[in-house]
C-alpha cells in the first residue's frame, strides 16, 4: 500500500486535537439507523489472533474495540502487527499453515489475491447479515471474490476534499467553491489575481494526480462508469475520460494557477505541497485527503481555523466521495473469527472505534455524533450523505503495474499530461496502452 494511506491516522489525530473535540462529549448512540447489535456469544476459553498494520496510537485505539469484544464474549484476542508490507508478513504464515484467525488487508485487491490462493474463508451468514444491514452493496462487492463474500471494510480514508489556507482566502476576497466551474473561474482566478498561487500540486508523487482524476471522473462520469473504468471494462480512450482530463487541464494549462508552474509542481512531492500552503504560505490550496491535517499542524496551522476544508467541488452531476480503506477477512473458519468479524461489521463496534481520533467508518449506521471533533463529523456525514455513490480509490483497485507504481502506468501518464495538458488524445492513448498491458498479466 502506498504512503498516502499510512499517514491517515496521524493526520486525523492531530486534526482532532486541533479542533479541541472531547470524546466525552459524544453521544452514546451507536447508530443513526436503528441498527441492531450482534447478539452476545459465549466464547470463554477461545483465543483469536488478528493481524493488521496498525502500531502506536492507531493500535491503541483499535485495542479498545477488541477489549469491548472480549468483555462481551469472554474471548481473548491477541494482536499482531504486520508492518506496512502486509503481504510479506502474511505470505510465510499462510505457506506454513499458521495464518492468523483474522487479517486486515490494506486494499481490496488483496481479497481477490488471497481468495485465489484459497487462503480466505467465506463469511458466515451472521457476518453477512451485519454487512447487508450496515453497508451499501458496493462495499459488499469489494469484499467479494468468485461470488463469495470474504471481507468487510472496517476503516476508511477520505480523499474528496480540498484544503485551503483561510487567511489567503480572506486577503484575496476568495470564497470556497461548491462546483468545479466556481473553483476555476472564481476561487482560483480571484487568488491568482491577488498574486497568490491558488494551488500547490504534489505532482512528483504521482498518486496525488490519480486522486485528482478519480474525483473529477466520479463527478463527471458517474458511479457506473467509474466502476467500469476501474475494471478496464471501458477503455481510457472513452469520451468520459476525455471530459475529466479537459477539466483537469483547466488547472494544468494555467501556469499562474500552480505554484512554480508545471515544472514546479512536478518537482514537488507530498507532503511538501502541504508545507508550501501552511508553512511557507506560498499557495492557498492543496488537493488531497484527510491526512493533510498532519502537515498543516506540523506547519503551525490550526485545523478548523486557518486550515480548512471544502468538499471536492462537483465537476458534474455527482458529488464525489472517494475512499481508501482496510478490509478485514477470515483466514480460519472458526467460531471466534466469525464472531469478531461480525462485531467489526456492526454499528456497535464501529461506534466504539469512532469515539477515538484517527478513524472514519464506512458503516452507514455509525452516527457522526460518535466522532470526537467537528472535522471528522463533517467527513463522516459526507460519506453517509453520498450513499450509493461512494467509491473506492480507483488506482488501488487496478493492477499495481498500472495504478500503483512510481514512474510507470497511470502515475507517469498523468505526470506527462501535466507537462502537456493540450495533448488530451495522446494522454488517453498512453493510459489505454498501459492499462491494456497491466490487465493482460
Amino acid at each position: 500500500m502506498r504512503a498516502k494511506t499510512t499517514a491517515v491516522v496521524a493526520g486525523l489525530m492531530l486534526a482532532a486535537t486541533a479542533c479541541g473535540g472531547q470524546s466525552g462529549e459524544t453521544t452514546p448512540s451507536a447508530s443513526a439507523g436503528g441498527s441492531s447489535a450482534p447478539a452476545a456469544k459465549s466464547l470463554a476459553g477461545t483465543t483469536i489472533e488478528i493481524a493488521a498494520k496498525w502500531t502506536g496510537d492507531e493500535q491503541k485505539y483499535f485495542q479498545k474495540v477488541l477489549t469491548a469484544f472480549e468483555e462481551k464474549t469472554g474471548a481473548k484476542v491477541t494482536y499482531a502487527s504486520t508492518g506496512e508490507d502486509t503481504g510479506a508478513y502474511l505470505g510465510p504464515r499462510i505457506q506454513g499453515g499458521n495464518p492468523p484467525d483474522v487479517a486486515v488487508l490494506p486494499q481490496p485487491g488483496l481479497v481477490q489475491q488471497y481468495a485465489d490462493q484459497k487462503a480466505l474463508k467465506p463469511l458466515s451468514t451472521e457476518v453477512q447479515a451485519q454487512i447487508d444491514q450496515n453497508y451499501t452493496p458496493y462495499w459488499k462487492s469489494l469484499g467479494s471474490a468468485g461470488g463469495q463474500v470474504y471481507g468487510v471494510l472496517v476503516k476508511a480514508a477520505h480523499k474528496s476534499m480540498i484544503w485551503y489556507r483561510a487567511p489567503a482566502f480572506d486577503d484575496a476576497g476568495a470564497q470556497p467553491a461548491t462546483t468545479w466551474d466556481e473553483l476555476i473561474t472564481k476561487t482560483a482566478q480571484t487568488l491568482a489575481d491577488s498574486g497568490t498561487a491558488p494551488f500547490a500540486l504534489c505532482a512528483a508523487s504521482g498518486w496525488t494526480l490519480t486522486d485528482l482524476f478519480e474525483n473529477v471522473y466520479l463527478s463527471t462520469a458517474g458511479p457506473d462508469n467509474y466502476d467500469k473504468l476501474s475494471k478496464h471494462e471501458i477503455p481510457w480512450t472513452d469520451a468520459s475520460v476525455t471530459t475529466a482530463l479537459e477539466k483537469m487541464a483547466q488547472i494544468f494549462g494555467k501556469k499562474e494557477f500552480m505554484l512554480g508552474g508545471s515544472s514546479g509542481a512536478l518537482q514537488t512531492d507530498f507532503p511538501t505541497c502541504a508545507t508550501q500552503v501552511y508553512g511557507q504560505k506560498k499557495a492557498a490550496m492543496v488537493i488531497e485527503a484527510d491526512f493533510v491535517a498532519s502537515s498543516a499542524v506540523q506547519s503551525g496551522a490550526k485545523v478548523g481555523e486557518d486550515a480548512k476544508i471544502m468538499p471536492f467541488p462537483k465537476a458534474g452531476d455527482t458529488a464525489p466521495v472517494v475512499l481508501g480503506g482496510d478490509v478485514a477477512v477470515a483466514m480460519k473458519d472458526s467460531k471466534g473469527a466469525m464472531a469478531l468479524l461480525e462485531y467489526l461489521a456492526s454499528a456497535e463496534g464501529g461506534s466504539i472505534w469512532a469515539k477515538n481520533p484517527g478513524y472514519l467508518s464506512p458503516n452507514r449506521n455509525v452516527s457522526p455524533d460518535n466522532y470526537p471533533d467537528p472535522l471528522t463529523k463533517q467527513l463522516a456525514q459526507t460519506i453517509i450523505s453520498a450513499g450509493e455513490a461512494v467509491r473506492y480509490d480507483m488506482s488501488d483497485l487496478a493492477p499495481s503495474a498500472f495504478g500503483g507504481t512510481d514512474g510507470k502506468g497511470e502515475w507517469k501518464d498523468l505526470q506527462d499530461f501535466l507537462r502537456d495538458p493540450k495533448d488530451i488524445k495522446g494522454a488517453q492513448e498512453k493510459l489505454e496502452a498501459d492499462a491494456a498491458k497491466a490487465w493482460k498479466k
